[in-house]
């Protein structure tokens, strides 16, 4: 089974979502925390230290170690993946979109925006919007 590590980065009252390229196997197209995979024999926070730096070129400073929600094993394009979203407490730099391959943008969403976007995971809309009402500080 493979494990996916997502960051929820939250900066004045937005949260930091990456619109998946409509090239990907799963959820082409939708908005979507960023992260990736976890590699075999890989730490869960340190794939998330990896991934953050290599699709938005941020070093995270601090991350909460337990996952704010894991979305249980279920099937998507890639066969049987465990999803777990982590709170991004601080970080330094400013994130971009270093890997267009896989993201077709990043958008900061408030409230509003979080209503209304296709989301990967329909299922994260109100983790997302109660954090939207919560600050965490880019370092």
């Amino acid at each position: 089974m493979q494990q996916v590590v997502v960051g929820l980065l939250v900066e004045d009252g937005r949260v930091l979502l990456a619109l998946r390229s409509r090239a990907r196997r799963a959820h082409p197209g939708r908005w979507a925390l960023p992260g990736g995979h976890v590699e075999p024999g890989e730490a869960p926070g340190a794939a998330l230290v990896r991934e953050l730096h290599e699709e938005l070129g941020i070093t995270v400073l601090a991350h909460d170690p337990e996952p704010l929600h894991v979305l249980a094993p279920g099937l998507d394009a890639g066969g049987a993946t465990a999803l777990s979203v982590h709170r991004v407490r601080r970080w330094r730099g400013e994130p971009a979109n270093l890997l267009p391959g896989e993201h077709d943008a990043l958008r900061w969403c408030g409230s509003a925006a979080l209503e209304r976007l296709a989301l990967a995971h329909p299922e994260h809309r109100a983790l997302l919007l109660a954090a939207a009402g919560h600050g965490a500080a880019a370092g």
